[in-house]
């Protein structure tokens, strides 16, 4: 078992003790969503994956937000929030701007990427990189502007 699921199952353990209710349900969304996937795809969790499984629900949740608040539901987009809040105390830190922006440089320069037919190759290297720590929308954005302003 990863260190990443054993500690997820430490978390949901001190929630019950503790008596701590939304923590406690979301912690039980991602070990439910942990064993739909070992299930499915009848593989054991690793880290590398765990994080996947991190990124795609904190995703979901902003997307759900996005909708909640669309619709004038301030009650659900907190719970969504609340979720988003305990997945990423499990997700490693976010990179900055400029540690952003050095990857792509890095990988646009480590493909050999010439314009935009590239992009596949360089987010391709990115992707394992940045996984957890970076929106992957933010990051095609700048590989984008990127691979543009070697164009021009």
């Amino acid at each position: 078992m990863s260190a990443l699921v054993s500690s997820i199952k430490e978390a949901v353990k001190e929630a019950m003790r503790a008596k701590d209710k939304p923590r406690l349900n979301a912690l039980r969304l991602i070990t439910a969503e942990f064993k739909r996937v070992e299930v499915d795809e009848r593989i054991d969790i690793d880290d590398a994956r765990a994080l996947a499984i991190l990124d795609k629900m904190t995703k979901q949740r902003r997307d759900s937000i996005s909708q909640y608040a669309a619709a004038g539901r301030d009650d659900l987009v907190e719970v969504e929030q609340y979720e988003i809040d305990v997945l990423q105390a499990f997700l490693p830190e976010a990179l900055s701007e400029e540690e952003l922006a050095q990857l792509v440089a890095d990988a646009i320069a480590q493909s050999g990427a010439a314009g935009m037919q590239d992009m596949g190759n360089v987010m391709g290297i990115l992707k394992p990189q940045v996984q957890g720590r970076a929106d992957m929308a933010q990051i095609s954005q700048l590989v984008k502007s990127q691979l543009a302003n070697r164009n021009a």
